[in-house]
């Protein structure tokens, strides 16, 4: 019997795909779990509609990404730390510090897990950070850090 799956399904197949399996395990297991539904031509006409959508959808977001991308990399983020001799920052800047100051200068709301910071800011000046939008975009923004007066 061939199945169309409404979830991932360990070791069988993931959401959306069609699958073929026995009589047996589809009635008694897949149908009534609500796992998967049988492969006829409206559920399979359905299935197209859906996938038509997501990738409209996902077009979309990719678009959008891109779109940001462009938006922020002449952005310019301000913060102020304390240092000591020398120009050495105490401790380093967070992403947190990063995400609360995009949020006060700009109005942004970006997500910190999303940062990508690959060394620790320990110093005054410029620094490129680099945020991953979508799976295939990353954008780039300027953080300067400066003495606290």
């Amino acid at each position: 019997m061939k199945v169309i799956l409404l979830q991932d399904v360990k070791s069988l197949g993931k959401k959306g795909d069609l699958v073929n399996v026995s009589d047996g395990y589809a009635r008694n297991f897949i149908l009534p779990k609500n796992l998967g539904l049988e492969a006829n031509s409206t559920n399979m006409n359905n299935l197209k509609l859906q996938k038509q959508k997501e990738d409209r959808k996902a077009a979309q977001e990719l678009a959008d990404a891109k779109e940001l991308a462009e938006k922020i990399k002449d952005m310019v983020v301000e913060l102020q730390v304390k240092t000591g001799e020398g120009g050495k920052v105490f401790g380093s800047v967070s992403a947190k510090e990063i995400v609360a100051a995009v949020k006060a200068q700009k109005g942004m709301v970006i997500d910190k897990k999303k940062l990508l910071i690959d060394e620790p800011l320990k110093s005054c000046g410029m620094h490129m950070i680099k945020i991953r939008l979508h799976k295939e975009v990353v954008g780039e923004f300027k953080v300067h850090v400066s003495e606290m007066k």
